[in-house]
């Protein structure tokens, strides 16, 4: 039983590291990586990303910020501003540039995972149904706060 929750906790690790990994090659704005935290709620979200994480490990990976935080990012990397259906697009967009690099980065460890297309959150949503949420929050500099959740199933 012990080795289970080892390996578990081994694949949880390697999975932050590689989604921390992933942020910092694809969004060229500075920013500071906060301390992930366990949250035991459900998850109350106005706008984000959820890409879902099958293979060895199952689970989600969901982006959520104000759109201004999504928007800033947009412009960071694309040099124009972002709004309406372009925003949203570029939004679903990010969500698979982090998972993506995400499954590339912990392909080294021994980990195989493919991600799903995303799902865009728009409006108060509640979201639950899961076994463990590691809450991981990126502030960036002069941008304002994105909240990444590693759902764990």
């Amino acid at each position: 039983m012990e080795s289970v929750l080892q390996e578990k906790s081994k694949a949880i690790t390697v999975l932050l590291n590689g989604t921390i990994s992933s942020i910092q090659h694809v969004i060229p704005i500075k920013h500071e990586i906060r301390k992930p935290e366990l949250s035991n709620e459900s998850l109350k979200l106005q706008f984000g990303v959820l890409i879902g994480i099958t293979g060895d490990v199952k689970g989600k990976l969901v982006l959520s910020a104000d759109q201004s935080v999504f928007g800033a990012i947009g412009q960071a990397m694309f040099g124009m501003p972002l709004e309406g259906e372009m925003l949203t697009s570029f939004s679903g967009e990010l969500g698979n540039m982090i998972a993506g690099g995400l499954s590339t980065n912990i392909v080294q460890s021994g980990l195989k995972t493919d991600i799903t297309a995303p799902t865009i959150i728009e409006g108060n949503t509640n979201l639950s149904g899961y076994e463990k949420a590691i809450k991981l929050p990126v502030v960036f500099e002069s941008v304002g706060e994105l909240i990444l959740y590693l759902l764990v199933d």
